[in-house]
């Protein structure tokens, strides 16, 4: 069905070209998808590239993925003769092919280093959301609760602080209730925005240790606060994160984004699933993944269900509602 050589081999890179046979364009097309979206989806999830002219594929990356990639090519192709593919097909045919374990390949070297040791990401997307936070200046985390989008931005900045990459932390959240009325909050302006920006603190306290962040966000290099405190600024020397995105509102996000200085790096994490935004209210997140998407120098990490690194429940649970949102979706 196909024929493969190794093209080219540098460390631990390889470049691989084979052929996919019967050729047959609405095969290819099924294949593909629209704009090549499966093929992206695949480069995501495995970490890979894929380029093809027609029937003919090349595929570069660590040599154990690349190998996995075209078994999972030459499989889809031969669906493609009585089954038409989408995105969430797509998705289920690699769960079941369980990929994950392979994925890891190559990314086992990814770690983090804080204070109180390395930090290791669990599986080939948190290891690729690591590498997108160092490489590029502004990088989104999406994805379902229990993911560790924000344990290990968290985890990000302080290895960044304590290589003197920056000069402080920002991290952000907005204060929105999480579809409840908590009606009257007793205290003064601290203890009444502090439970929005509990993850946070909790996060900082189990890698810096509660002392060494007091200390710190008494002398300012750590800042912990709601969105609302961030407009009419600009950071230098700064990483800045935004945590639960998806309830910022349009204005919100571009007055967060528009935020960042010199020397500053921005990690904005959410869940588009879980908005506790007012019905009538649209969320930033969701619009800006639009309107950035081809932007140099953003980057994009999806989490998926099967990433899910809480209670073995808690990604069956993620899973069940992608399937009835994806089912209801199309009824």
């Amino acid at each position: 069905m196909t024929t493969a050589n190794q093209a080219s081999q540098n460390g631990e890179s390889v470049t691989v070209r084979f052929e996919l046979n019967p050729v047959n364009t609405e095969r290819l097309i099924n294949l593909s998808g629209q704009f090549d979206q499966h093929l992206r989806q695949i480069e995501a999830r495995l970490g890979v590239e894929i380029s093809n002219r027609g029937h003919l594929f090349a595929v570069s990356g660590h040599p154990d993925l690349v190998q996995t990639t075209i078994n999972l090519l030459q499989n889809l192709y031969v669906e493609t003769a009585d089954t038409l593919l989408n995105p969430h097909k797509l998705h289920m045919f690699m769960q079941a092919a369980n990929l994950d374990q392979l994925a890891d390949a190559g990314h086992e070297s990814v770690k983090i280093r804080t204070r109180r040791g390395y930090i290791r990401p669990k599986g080939y997307t948190q290891a690729r959301y690591v590498q997108n936070i160092r490489n590029h200046d502004v990088s989104f985390g999406i994805g379902p609760a229990g993911t560790g989008k924000t344990w290990l931005a968290v985890a990000c900045a302080v290895e960044a602080l304590e290589q003197d990459e920056v000069r402080r932390l920002v991290l952000v959240r907005p204060a929105v209730e999480a579809g409840e009325k908590l009606g009257f909050l007793p205290g003064d302006l601290s203890q009444k925005i502090d439970p929005y920006l509990r993850p946070m603190y909790d996060a900082l306290f189990e890698m810096l240790g509660i002392e060494k962040v007091n200390r710190l966000i008494e002398h300012h290099v750590i800042e912990v606060a709601p969105l609302a405190y961030m407009r009419g600024r600009t950071l230098n020397d700064a990483f800045i994160l935004l945590d639960e995105a998806q309830n910022t509102t349009v204005e919100q996000m571009k007055m967060f984004l528009t935020r960042l200085g010199f020397g500053s790096r921005a990690v904005i994490t959410g869940d588009i699933t879980q908005v506790d935004l007012p019905r009538q209210q649209a969320s930033g997140l969701k619009q800006v993944l639009g309107i950035l998407k081809d932007v140099p120098g953003i980057s994009f990490t999806w989490f998926q269900g099967q990433d899910v690194v809480r209670h073995a429940l808690v990604q069956k649970i993620v899973a069940a509602y992608e399937q009835h949102e994806t089912a209801r979706g199309g009824s």
